[in-house]
């Protein structure tokens, strides 16, 4: 498929923005996907058919919202912008399986909408979920969606590519670190596609991924305390040129001389850092500290 580049007058996207007066809002982090072979990998990644209910988040000027609707059973688009929500319901107005919402993905009941479409079909159980996220709301989007009790089945969302980097990353890496954990503790992770910046209008200064997370039906690693578990990995990464026991020494209640007969019994040495330390070593070491203080 012939790649259109981001600033190409004659793509249908471009074509849009100039009929309605479209400019993208720095403050939304808006930048708009315009070449359709980025879109189709986008839509084959998510895989959806007429018994899935797809939520897109950020729907722009639709170029996404255009494949899905031929794909999906149904569409639920949530858009910030007033002025693009207008112009989308004007767009899809006749096309029954696609619904477009004014509502910010961070704070919406996504769970409620999708609940009120299934009454409406016969739809799968486990919703799928997908858009072009604003860079800056990356994380607290997908970690919404990690922490929730939603039901959904699978993720695809572009996003900054060293964030991308980080959700998929193994130990021992810079990337590695508490991002990674979340994501692979709750998702497998798939890194289906590096974007460039020329493909997009206005054009970012750094390049896109869009990355895939199936999730899982449990976790990798069984924690007595999920709570002590996430909040080990944060100390841990909180100074990360710093040894184990220099940060859990520093940063918790418990002296380092209490915390070395607990990473003897995890078999970890204390010299090493948290980068270095796989989810399972993370695990057993939280369930010990969760032990030890009772």
């Amino acid at each position: 498929m012939t790649q259109q580049n981001g600033n190409d007058s004659k793509s249908p996207m471009h074509k849009m923005m100039q009929l309605y007066g479209i400019r993208a809002k720095k403050s939304l982090g808006q930048n708009f996907l315009m070449d359709a072979s980025y879109i189709h990998q986008i839509t084959e990644a998510i895989g959806a058919d007429e018994k899935d209910i797809v939520v897109e988040i950020g729907p722009g000027l639709g170029a996404l919202t255009n494949e899905l609707q031929k794909e999906a059973g149904a569409v639920l688009a949530l858009e910030l912008d007033q002025k693009l929500f207008e112009i989308l319901q004007v767009e899809y107005k006749m096309q029954e399986n696609v619904q477009v919402f004014l509502q910010d993905a961070l704070t919406c009941d996504i769970a409620l909408l999708v609940k009120e479409q299934q009454k409406k079909g016969d739809f799968r159980a486990g919703f799928l979920a997908c858009g072009n996220l604003p860079y800056y709301i990356t994380t607290p989007i997908m970690m919404r969606f990690l922490e929730s009790d939603w039901n959904w089945r699978k993720l695809v969302f572009m996003v900054q590519k060293e964030v991308a980097e980080r959700m998929v990353a193994p130990p021992g890496g810079k990337d590695y670190g508490a991002l990674s954990l979340a994501v692979q503790y709750h998702a497998q992770t798939e890194l289906v596609t590096i974007v460039p910046p020329e493909v997009f209008y206005p054009q970012p200064k750094v390049y896109s991924a869009v990355i895939a997370l199936h999730r899982l039906e449990k976790p990798p690693v069984a924690v007595i305390d999920e709570k002590k578990f996430f909040s080990l990995i944060k100390i841990a990464f909180a100074q990360r040129r710093k040894t184990l026991l220099n940060c859990l020494g520093s940063q918790t209640s418990m002296s380092k001389e209490a915390w070395l007969p607990l990473l003897e019994k995890a078999q970890i040495n204390p010299q090493r850092r948290g980068e270095t330390l796989s989810m399972q070593e993370f695990a057993t070491l939280a369930d010990l500290w969760t032990q030890s203080v009772g």
